[in-house]
């Protein structure tokens, strides 16, 4: 066995509801800060503050190149790491200070920056925010093929985990559009008060510590039971490399990395864009948003028990792909009929709850396609175990968080650059913005957004993984470990230690 293969663990006691709790908990630090920085980051340097969405889309789309040296440097530094705590909870405990530290400075540029300081200063703080949160997600989301081998249970712990992503990020951003984005007189639409960003700010870093902190603590009693590697001997860095793309060329990874890196990129200009139509399309105030924003909270409660029945029935790729694209052309309902006038006008008692259904059935189904989604992504694991002999759960995960932060980062840039091509102002009024660039921006956003997802669902034709596949591939390494540990015992001199 190679030096810095993981060794099994010992024989797996079932999970209790409070580990499954704590790991699910986790997810809502990512969800906050994806909240916070997909749908208010670009709104508040540009709208709030007055930097071109130019500048704010390129600094955060830059992020991108920091997020491809530094997530599989994680992931593969964990694979490898051997401590008293296992592989993944000194980065998660790590994690904590630093994530809520550079989010919270994230929202507070001295005064007196240049637009061009200022996208610095974006760049800076967001690669830095995505940087230390990378360490706890990667981690936490590299445990679940370790908590369980079985198809359909590993489909019932990521819609757990995606329940609590979609509760920290929506219910973070309704409580804050209810009660911390205050209208006033001069801002009858609260999310464009600048004071409010502070405690927005506030209350979301106190979130992350909370939810990073309890999801850390609530997972150490399974330390004992995780995959721990064989020794923490430092290797040459070509090693780490070769095992590294070795794992990369696994089919099913880059067919599942290419779908994600679409899927994520357009729920990410999704996510940005949905407060401009918010604001400026529909016209809606800051309480009216809050409650549009728990439709969410809805669909991910009808998500989290839907995705592992439709798991079992359709298939984890078909499922994916059939409510993939389904949600979207549902999503866009609202914007590609008003387009052509056909839809509640501003104001119409019937547009709110219109809106909210709407919302409630589309994220639903995007939801069920990207849990399924992270359920196959645990599945490949041991299909690259097959072909290389090594468990390189953190390395996979490393690419399924760099694929989650293109939500914030290709998809703002995405959003920055529609909101250039259209020429839409820096802090527009929305009672007296041009009906024309609204519609402007439409044309230009529907096609993008389609594209993406459709691109992507053809990409995820490809993935070879069914459930027949994965548990024969469970049952040859459980052969292989069994082997290895009779040739351990047979190898160990009567009455001497096993080494």
């Amino acid at each position: 066995m190679n030096r810095a293969d993981p060794v099994a663990a010992p024989a797996v006691p079932r999970l209790s509801a409070a580990t499954r709790l704590a790991y699910g908990t986790g997810a809502m630090a990512n969800g906050v800060k994806s909240a916070a920085f997909s749908s208010y980051l670009m709104l508040y340097f540009n709208q709030v503050i007055g930097v071109p969405a130019g500048i704010v889309g390129t600094a955060l789309a830059c992020t991108l190149l920091v997020d491809a040296i530094v997530d599989p440097f994680l992931g593969r530094w964990a694979d490898v790491t051997r401590t008293r705590w296992g592989r993944r909870h000194p980065f998660m405990y790590a994690a904590i200070v630093p994530t809520v530290l550079l989010f919270y400075c994230a929202w507070f540029p001295p005064d007196g920056m240049s637009h061009m300081q200022l996208g610095l200063w974006i760049f800076a703080f967001a690669a830095g925010t995505r940087a230390a949160i990378s360490a706890f997600e990667i981690n936490s989301s590299a445990m679940a093929p370790e908590l369980s081998t079985d198809y359909a249970e590993r489909t019932r712990l990521f819609s757990l985990r995606y329940w609590f992503g979609y509760s920290g990020a929506y219910g973070f951003t309704a409580f804050s559009l209810a009660f911390i984005f205050v209208e006033s007189e001069a801002f009858p639409r609260g999310q464009l008060n600048p004071a409010s960003y502070e405690n927005f700010a506030l209350l979301g870093a106190v979130l992350i510590f909370l939810a990073m902190t309890l999801s850390t603590l609530g997972t150490h009693n399974r330390v004992p039971y995780l995959r721990q590697a064989e020794d923490s001997a430092p290797m040459p860095a070509s090693q780490h490399l070769r095992e590294m793309f070795a794992a990369f060329r696994n089919r099913a990874f880059l067919i599942i990395f290419g779908f994600g890196v679409l899927k994520y990129t357009a729920v990410g200009l999704y996510s940005a864009m949905n407060l401009y139509w918010g604001t400026y399309l529909f016209k809606l105030n800051a309480g009216q948003l809050a409650l549009l924003t728990l439709d969410s909270f809805l669909a991910a409660t009808i998500a989290a028990p839907l995705a592992p029945w439709f798991s079992r029935r359709m298939g984890k790729r078909n499922s994916s792909i059939i409510f993939a694209i389904t949600g979207i052309t549902i999503g866009l309902s609202p914007l590609y009929l008003s387009y052509f006038d056909l839809f509640w006008v501003p104001g119409d008692a019937l547009l709110v709850p219109v809106l909210f259904t709407i919302g409630a059935i589309y994220m639903a189904m995007i939801a069920i396609s990207l849990i399924n989604t992270s359920a196959m992504l645990a599945d490949v694991v041991e299909d690259s175990a097959i072909e290389t002999g090594k468990h390189t759960a953190g390395t996979f995960f490393a690419a399924s968080s760099f694929m989650q932060q293109c939500s914030t980062a290709l998809g703002l840039f995405f959003a920055g650059w529609l909101l250039a091509a259209a020429a839409f102002p820096e802090r527009a009024d929305p009672a007296t913005i041009a009906e024309g660039l609204v519609d402007r921006l439409l044309v230009l956003y529907i096609p993008t957004i389609l594209c993406l997802w459709i691109v992507g669902a053809l990409i995820l034709l490809f993935y070879p993984i069914s459930r027949a596949r994965h548990e024969r591939n469970v049952e040859i390494l459980r052969a292989r470990e069994a082997e290895a540990r009779d040739q351990v015992q047979s190898n160990t001199p009567l009455g001497g230690p096993a080494r």
